[in-house]
């Protein structure tokens, strides 16, 4: 009795003997931000410690994307994935044959790392997701958000009072209305894009309709003025002026910040827009001012 135990312990020891071992992970996320995507497979009971003796396959919905064969020392990688590495080559003998690819070769779905060592092999299998994260924070998205509309605000307010004090310009107003209701539309579609959660590239067009086309103010802010005024008095010029200034700050703000994953700058794009809106307040109460 005791020879079958004995020989059933030693047929289950000889069975596990055959088994590498793997660190298991059930789920890797990569963000937007990550220029790069790490895949982990450590194997912890290796024996050889020689690459040489190695055969590693990488595979993606049971697809192969990488391989190696070790006592030939080639790799394979599959055309989907031409930046497909080991993490450290020179590490591989250690049990070490996670994968390095860039961020958008690494596509999400089932991922599997198959390890042979001459007659030893296993396998370990994960979940490649993507963490879907703001590339702008939320709040000051908002306050940009919310400047931009106060802008529109103060620019359709100005026709207003171009309209309401002037009689004789309002034939002459429609060529200021069509351009500023084209602005508003175009903001619309900006705040839509910059404040939704969504990928980081379209995060980054909504932010580039936010601040590029405010160039436009400028324009219409010189032809309001021409509305009421034969001749720009030197507060006219000082306030575009003014208005350009901020402009030229919240385009060096959107440069900085839609480089930048995640983005900290934002604040230098808000300080621009605090800029133009202060100057279309200004230009609102010279407007009204003015006789």
């Amino acid at each position: 009795m005791w020879l079958l135990t004995a020989g059933a312990l030693l047929a289950v020891l000889g069975a596990g003997s055959t088994q590498l071992v793997f660190n298991v992970v059930d789920l890797v996320e990569k963000n937007a931000c990550n220029e790069t995507v790490i895949l982990p497979c450590i194997v912890t009971n290796l024996k050889e410690n020689n690459d040489s003796s190695m055969h590693v396959s990488w595979k993606r919905q049971g697809q192969v994307l990488f391989s190696f064969n070790g006592p030939e020392q080639r790799i394979y990688r599959h055309e989907s994935v031409p930046s497909a590495n080991f993490l450290s080559k020179s590490d591989l003998s250690k049990g070490i044959a996670s994968l390095r690819l860039k961020n958008a070769e690494a596509t999400d779905g089932n991922y599997s790392c198959e390890v042979t060592e001459l007659n030893r092999e296993g396998e370990t299998k994960f979940e490649l997701r993507t963490r879907m994260e703001r590339q702008f924070d939320l709040v000051q998205s908002i306050v940009i958000a919310a400047l931009l509309v106060f802008i529109i605000v103060l620019c359709w307010t100005q026709l207003g009072v171009v309209a309401f004090k002037c009689e004789t310009v309002r034939k002459k107003k429609k060529h200021i209305t069509i351009p500023c209701s084209i602005f508003t539309v175009i903001a619309v579609v900006a705040v839509v894009l910059f404040i939704q959660d969504g990928s980081i590239s379209m995060n980054q067009v909504g932010l580039a309709f936010t601040v590029l086309p405010a160039g436009m103010l400028m324009v219409l802010q010189y032809s309001i003025f021409k509305l009421i005024l034969d001749d720009l008095t030197h507060k006219g010029y000082a306030l575009i002026a003014f208005q350009t200034a901020g402009y030229i700050v919240a385009v060096i703000g959107f440069a900085l910040s839609v480089s930048a994953c995640p983005s900290i700058l934002l604040s230098v794009v808000i300080a621009g827009l605090v800029v133009m809106a202060v100057a279309d307040l200004l230009a609102l109460v010279y407007v009204y001012s003015c006789k």
